[in-house]
């Protein structure tokens, strides 16, 4: 019943006090999902030629660095928009000012802050229309998870809010409806405490940092807890592994719907019932994969991904790096939507990591391709401050043995080169971002 009265009643009564337009995006976007894919590679062409337009007519930015190009805001077809140059986290950080429109007020732009685990932290901004319609992105693919307007659920996530004034403390009740599992303070008392909550209250679906909901399934098996049983189970913030995959799905005996975004454009892609990639969001995004010469690259190879935002209007994101790395997938998905797909994230610039001869490894890969051969490690963190030292932090497992550091050692040397030195440290726990996320391989070369 509750259920039924915070999507039908609770929730609608609030965007008109809001003065809110998610329910109607979120239809749009629901229906929008069942278009073939030419049909929204039409309308993503449309948005695309308007955005730019407006980027060169109302930002300081994109005038003086599109003047000096010769380019006059008007796309012509695909080949100009591709000639258009990348725009790079330090442009964000130097011309932040100079990238919002001058159709907006400062305070009436919505401000956000990210990156800062990464030692580039970015202050953006969006316009309110911009914030609902990535709401409601969301929203549409939450509902491939099982998660409706309305449905309970419980977020492991880090520092959750504070119900500190009636009005957030009335939403929670009504609206929102969140158990929290703070990530910030994950230990057999709070995990204790979550599961008994989990009981009482009775989630529909689990949410969350993808390595965090890993280590709740560990704290579960490991305790011989009961585990609950959601209906649905979102990962989201960072790299899922597929070996932190099935121990998820083993626990909880629940399918694991991976979604990937990121502060600066909201949602950038999600898995559907299907499960056979990530559905791109190209109702708001325009999202390439390019090579290292900045080309189209083949829908096998590790691509950087750039984004382009067809929705915000405060500040335009024009042809962004966001310093991640995806295959893109040239084949549709049999649940029917037009939606193109992505077949796996690899990972970020950031967690690259660098051989003496300047070639990268892909830090996670390692990590998870290590996890799977090596019996005894539960968790790993590869850090990398010099070129010829990489430092290990591990958290042992019930099944770890001298072996288990000889062959690691032998593997990484494999990959780096016997020159380089491995420290290994143990540990009882990752270290965690000041959001609550973890980070398996950390460059700051």
């Amino acid at each position: 019943m509750m259920n039924w009265l915070s999507k039908h009643i609770f929730f609608p009564l609030w965007e008109v006090k809001d003065g809110s337009h998610r329910l109607k995006y979120l239809k749009e976007l629901s229906d929008s999902q069942w278009l073939d894919y030419e049909s929204l590679r039409q309308r993503q062409w449309d948005r695309t030629c308007k955005i730019v337009k407006y980027a060169y007519e109302n930002c300081i930015y994109y005038k003086s660095l599109y003047t000096k190009l010769g380019f006059d805001g008007v796309l012509r077809n695909w080949d100009d928009f591709y000639r258009l140059p990348l725009l790079t986290k330090s442009d964000i950080r130097t011309y932040e000012l100079e990238l919002l429109s001058k159709q907006f007020r400062l305070e009436d732009l919505v401000e956000s802050k990210t990156g800062g685990s990464t030692g580039t932290a970015l202050k953006l901004y969006c316009d309110k229309q911009c914030q609902e319609l990535r709401n409601a992105a969301e929203m549409r693919s939450h509902y491939w998870a099982g998660r409706d307007i309305g449905t309970k659920f419980a977020a492991v996530w880090g520092n959750p809010p504070i119900m500190d004034t009636w009005k957030k403390k009335i939403r929670s009740l009504l609206i929102n409806r969140i158990l929290y599992l703070d990530t910030m303070s994950i230990d057999e008392k709070n995990v204790y405490s979550f599961i008994k909550n989990w009981e009482k209250e009775k989630p529909q679906v689990l949410f969350g940092h993808a390595h965090s909901i890993f280590i709740l399934a560990n704290y579960i098996r490991s305790m011989k807890l009961k585990p609950i049983r959601p209906q649905g189970i979102i990962t989201t913030s960072m790299m899922l592994l597929d070996s932190e995959r099935q121990i998820i799905e083993n626990t909880f005996e629940c399918k694991v719907t991976n979604l990937y975004g990121c502060e600066e454009v909201g949602l950038i892609g999600c898995e559907c019932e299907l499960h056979s990639g990530f559905h791109l969001n190209i109702d708001h995004l325009v999202i390439e994969f390019l090579n290292n010469n900045e080309e189209k690259a083949l829908s096998d190879q590790g691509a950087s991904i750039v984004v382009t935002d067809l929705i915000n209007h405060g500040m335009p994101l024009i042809r962004y790096n966001i310093e991640d790395k995806g295959i893109k997938k040239n084949q549709s998905c049999r649940c029917g939507r037009g939606l193109p797909l992505m077949d796996k994230l690899v990972g970020r610039q950031a967690d690259f990591l660098k051989k003496l001869d300047g070639s990268l490894v892909a830090g996670v890969s390692l990590v998870e391709r290590t996890l799977t051969d090596i019996v005894g490690i539960e968790q790993m963190q590869l850090i990398q401050d010099r070129i010829d030292v990489i430092k290990v932090k591990i958290v042992k497992d019930k099944n770890f043995s001298e072996q288990t550091e000889l062959k690691l050692k032998i593997e990484l040397l494999n990959v780096f080169g016997p020159e380089v030195t491995i420290d290994i440290f143990y540990v009882l726990e990752l270290d965690k971002t000041p959001t609550g996320k973890y980070r398996f391989s950390i460059c700051s070369i």
